[in-house]
């Protein structure tokens, strides 16, 4: 398990400007950003156990933020 927070700018660190270009023109694109950044830090704050929560729910919480990168990342190759 890790506690290291995983910020977009740390997942795709040369995608800075696609990624900020994208945020401007793409209302979904934006939403996703928003939706992951809300997802990791629930994440986040459950590793550290600042929000104590079950073993599922916290699997449950990893896997929608790997979905949501993915979903970010396909935007970026596009």
């Amino acid at each position: 398990m890790s506690n290291t927070p995983h910020t977009l700018h740390e997942e795709f660190p040369a995608e800075a400007q696609k990624i900020s270009a994208l945020k401007a023109a793409d209302a979904h694109f934006a939403k996703l950003l928003v939706e992951y950044d809300v997802i990791n830090d629930k994440v986040h704050r459950a590793e550290t156990r600042l929000d104590p929560v079950s073993d599922t729910e916290e699997e449950t919480l990893r896997k929608l933020r790997l979905r949501l990168k993915d979903q970010i990342a396909a935007a970026l190759r596009a």
